[in-house]
């Protein structure tokens, strides 16, 4: 990935330094773990609260019984798809979400991913908000991972991150976060996949509730380690 060209701007705002200061330490992470558009958005709606090794399984699963194709999925019943999810935890609800989407794509979209990606970023975001079970983080990872659209996704790991370093209080909401990363940094859709994938890797190995700030690429940022 290519280096970001410095502006003034990031004198006054840490979240370009941050950003260079992880990539820096460890390089791209190459994100979205996926391998087709259809498997990023299968996986986007059931990592819901269960870690990526999980969705695994269950996407490969559902590779094994040819179910990785939309007309596949579209005739098939929820209570099939769930068995084939299990590992993904809380299956049954999860396989109710995810034909709640396939549903979507064939009603409003005549089941081809081309032409949803016709429809311009804000609406696409508002329709598949309206999906049941598509929540804020779901909608941007699919937009950001499946279909290439510079939207900054905000999870866990961003918020616990952004808490302890100041950046933002207990009250900020998804969209407070997002409109921060979103208003310092280029609408850039790469670097918006790159920024995220680290932030998750500073979540995981770091910046736990309890917090492990030796050797992190932030340690030189001013945070509360108690936050």
């Amino acid at each position: 990935m290519t280096r970001r060209t410095r502006t003034d701007a990031d004198a006054r705002d840490p979240l370009p330094r941050m950003f260079d200061a992880l990539l820096t330490a460890w390089g791209p992470q190459h994100w979205w773990p996926g391998q087709t558009p259809l498997e990023v958005i299968v996986g986007a709606i059931l990592t819901q609260n269960t870690n990526w090794k999980n969705v695994e399984r269950a996407i490969a699963r559902l590779r094994e019984h040819g179910m990785l194709d939309w007309q596949e999925l579209h005739v098939a019943t929820a209570e099939e798809l769930a068995e084939l999810i299990r590992t993904a935890g809380t299956y049954r609800v999860k396989a109710r979400r995810l034909k709640a989407f396939v549903e979507f794509l064939f009603a409003r979209h005549g089941g081809r991913l081309e032409n949803m990606k016709r429809v311009a970023t804000a609406e696409l975001r508002r329709q598949l908000l309206a999906v049941p079970g598509i929540g804020p983080e779901t909608a941007d990872a699919i937009l950001l991972y499946a279909l290439g659209r510079p939207v900054f996704v905000v999870d866990a790991y961003t918020r616990r991150v952004l808490l302890r370093h100041r950046l933002i209080d207990e009250r900020a909401s998804y969209e407070d976060i997002q409109r921060l990363f979103e208003s310092v940094l280029p609408r850039d859709t790469a670097m918006f996949n790159e920024y995220h994938a680290l932030l998750v890797e500073v979540g995981k190995r770091h910046c736990r509730p309890s917090a492990r700030c030796a050797g992190c690429p932030l340690d030189g940022f001013p945070h509360d380690e108690e936050a």
